[in-house]
């Protein structure tokens, strides 16, 4: 077994960077830096999976901050959009739209 060595490649669409770089937030980014980390081992944390495939992390800390992600194939994870429960309903029918985009 090798240790420290990443499960998944994780990519950032655009949209997700974007997003993740306008936060504030410095404490937030580091949760959710840490959160992607731990997602790249393997261990996503507090999750759910919605439709089409599409997941979403639950990050408890100031409003509720979401990431949005799914799988490409056996090793990647496509990290599509983020945002917080206030957005939430909006932001998945982005990460769906996004997730779409990627599969043509």
């Amino acid at each position: 077994m090798v240790y420290g060595s990443a499960m998944y490649e994780i990519l950032k669409s655009s949209t997700f960077d974007t997003w993740l770089r306008s936060l504030r937030d410095r404490d937030a980014k580091a949760r959710i830096e840490v959160r992607i980390r731990r997602l790249s081992l393997g261990n996503p944390g507090q999750f759910r999976s919605l439709k089409d495939g599409i997941n979403e992390l639950k990050i408890d800390h100031g409003p509720g901050y979401r990431v949005y992600y799914t799988f490409k194939g056996k090793t990647l994870i496509l990290l599509l959009c983020g945002g917080d429960k206030s957005s939430q309903v909006k932001d998945i029918r982005l990460a769906t739209e996004i997730a779409a985009c990627w599969e043509t």
